[in-house]
């Protein structure tokens, strides 16, 4: 397994990211504009200016979760000034590995935060906890897995998802909430 600053070095900056997505680019560019931080948050990130934090995220472009998650994490490393580079998860399932969620799903975005020595100070993703709690609440209200519909279902509750990723101010504050408990 390569050291976590090789991670670092071997992924792309956000600008290369998100020049090179060819799904969601248009939704997630849209929450990083109307998503920002407040004065306080700010404040409260500043503590973590000195400690020089990394981070490698493990994403992909047609992923619904990354596509929230990653322009606030963007937004946040911003404001601390944290290098951000992007590793793309079906190419790289030797690190995906080591950050199974609950041990077997390769669910992502993962933000593996690091600090100038390649040591690992945190973890975060693949969703905050509210989210997760919407997610199960959706997915309990599909028909059964065997059922005629399921999987025009499952396409609709996912499509909805997205739409409130998109607008729900609520959602954008949890996810962020989430990440800089991790953070601080």
């Amino acid at each position: 397994m390569m050291e976590l600053n090789e991670w670092f070095q071997k992924g792309m900056t956000a600008d290369k990211y998100i020049g090179s997505m060819t799904q969601n680019k248009g939704e997630m560019q849209a929450i990083f504009e109307q998503f920002s931080l407040t004065a306080a948050d700010k404040s409260k990130l500043t503590t973590l200016r000195p400690q020089e934090l990394r981070a490698i995220v493990l994403s992909e472009d047609w992923c619904g979760d990354a596509l929230l998650n990653n322009p606030i994490l963007l937004r946040i490393a911003e404001s601390v000034g944290m290098e951000v580079r992007f590793v793309l998860r079906d190419q790289n399932l030797e690190l995906m590995d080591h950050y199974l969620t609950n041990g077997v799903a390769r669910a992502i975005p993962i933000f593996i935060f690091i600090d100038q020595e390649g040591n690992e100070v945190g973890v975060w993703g693949p969703r905050a906890p509210e989210i997760q709690v919407l997610l199960e609440t959706r997915r309990e209200a599909l028909p059964e897995k065997n059922a005629e519909d399921f999987q025009e279902k499952q396409m609709e509750m996912y499509k909805q998802l997205v739409s409130s990723y998109m607008k729900d101010e609520t959602i954008w504050q949890s996810v962020k909430g989430s990440i800089m408990a991790k953070l601080l």
